[in-house]
């Protein structure tokens, strides 16, 4: 096996080879750096590295498993979004603000996945505190996505993504507040899991917030279930934290006889590339074969949910910068200005007003989904979004023409931060005109994590060219 072909090996593979010693965690660790040194200087996803202490880890990982004494995800290389807390590292949030800061302890989910065995090799950029579907910043550049130069790999875990499709991790982890791990795995051609609200803790204050996520990125559904496994469960320090404990099953269904199927295109008012509405259709004639029935439904959603998660956003996640207008203005890139500028003229009845839209939507689709075991639409509606795509227009290619528009109208992943309770995979659904992946999402009940992933299990395995094996010649920046 190449070095490249190392690099491409999912989590559960590289353990069971080190598992019966024919590969070693040092041999992986290795692998992934050489590659990092090719492809970084194109594609830009790291904000820095630790190799170094990286191979002492996986050193030390060898060890265990030569004494039998391996933990569940024992010297997997992990890329650790910019966004966490890793002990003794910086924490940039792509700003200039805090290019400086470093923390003293770990997020708890990176303590988690550390406690397991991970081995965090490097951090990932984001756009300056996460705000963007586009991942760039005035400190760290733009990143690129390993498919196509010219586009963005998403965000704000853009780094995550485009690290994991380029050979550059094993696993990854990212936030998502308004698709922030769905948009990238999604133009990444991996996959990305956002919990129900509450099944993975967040230290204060963002635990309560029901819009805000972390979770797992790689780049296959078994991978995201491993560290599921391990990240989720009731935290002391996150009231929001779910007692249940949810132990995801990884057997992979036979067939999908008995499952019901519902899907939308548009979720009643977005515009769709022919290249999505294509691969879509594709994916759900799919489904049908492996014996799901799949019924088109209308959700009854239009524009007005757009603004709703403007004004929600507007009395949280901006609020808790907006000092920064007057303390660092010019510090701060043009797009958090605006962002905080417009938060600015938002009010308390229009955050009431947006409640009550995420009340009419969960109206409509809870009863829909009693009839219903998964629900899919497209994860992105185009991947015709530059690499430099910003607030608060951004113009992006959709059927071979440019759209300026907002950026929610061209993500479908929000709504379903609205509706949090709700899992949601990101799953790999084809090729676009313009060789970037797309992708669906895959969206259960509230609280149903075991249906996403059997339906994302069943639906992976017989997805004949999975697009998480690339062609290194598309990431070598040759």
């Amino acid at each position: 096996m190449s070095d490249v072909e190392l690099c491409y090996l999912s989590a559960n593979e590289a353990m069971t080879r080190f598992t019966d010693h024919s590969l070693s965690p040092v041999e992986l660790m290795q692998a992934l750096i050489t590659r990092s040194e090719q492809v970084e200087p194109h594609i830009n996803a790291f904000t820095e590295t630790y190799f170094e202490d990286a191979l002492q880890q996986a050193k030390a990982a060898e060890a265990r498993y030569q004494q039998g004494s391996q933990r569940p995800l024992e010297g997997i290389p992990l890329a650790v979004k910019d966004e966490f807390k890793l002990a003794d590292r910086r924490r940039t949030s792509a700003s200039l603000v805090y290019q400086d800061r470093v923390d003293d302890e770990n997020d708890v989910i990176i303590q988690r996945l550390l406690d397991a065995g991970a081995i965090a090799h490097a951090k990932t950029t984001t756009p300056e505190f996460c705000l963007l579907g586009s991942c760039h910043s005035r400190l760290w550049g733009i990143t690129h996505n390993p498919w196509n130069l010219d586009i963005t790999p998403g965000g704000s875990s853009g780094g995550s993504g485009a690290a994991l499709a380029a050979g550059t991790t094993t696993i990854a982890t990212g936030t998502d507040i308004g698709g922030s791990i769905r948009i990238p795995a999604a133009l990444c051609g991996v996959v990305g899991y956002k919990a129900p609200y509450g099944r993975n803790p967040e230290l204060p204050v963002s635990n309560l917030d029901s819009y805000s996520h972390s979770g797992p990125m790689a780049r296959n559904v078994n991978d995201i279930a491993i560290m599921q496994n391990q990240i989720s469960g009731i935290h002391n320090q996150d009231i929001a934290s779910l007692r249940e404990s949810v132990v995801i099953d990884t057997a992979i269904p036979s067939n999908l006889d008995g499952c019901k199927i519902a899907w939308s295109m548009d979720l009643g008012f977005m515009e769709v590339d022919r290249s999505v509405r294509d691969n879509t259709l594709a994916a759900l004639e799919l489904l049908r074969s492996l014996g799901a029935s799949v019924d088109e439904v209308d959700i009854g959603w239009d524009e007005s949910i757009i603004d709703a998660v403007h004004h929600h956003w507007a009395h949280g996640w901006a609020a808790s910068m907006d000092s920064l207008l007057e303390t660092n203005r010019d510090d701060l890139c043009d797009y958090t200005i605006w962002f905080l500028e417009n938060a600015r003229k938002s009010t308390p009845q229009d955050y009431l007003n947006s409640i009550e839209t995420a009340v009419r939507m969960y109206n409509r689709f809870g009863p829909l989904m009693d009839d219903y075991d998964i629900f899919i639409c497209p994860t992105l509606m185009t991947t015709g979004v530059p690499n430099n795509s910003t607030w608060p227009k951004n113009e992006i290619e959709i059927n071979g023409e440019i759209r300026v528009v907002s950026e929610e109208h061209w993500s479908a992943t929000f709504p379903f931060n609205m509706l949090s309770r709700c899992p949601v995979m990101s799953m790999p659904s084809g090729l676009a005109a313009n060789g970037v992946p797309t992708g669906i999402q895959f969206v259960a009940r509230t609280f149903d994590d075991q249906s996403v992933f059997s339906a994302a299990l069943a639906y992976e395995q017989a997805f004949v060219k999975p697009l998480y094996q690339l062609d290194p010649r598309i990431t070598s920046g040759d």
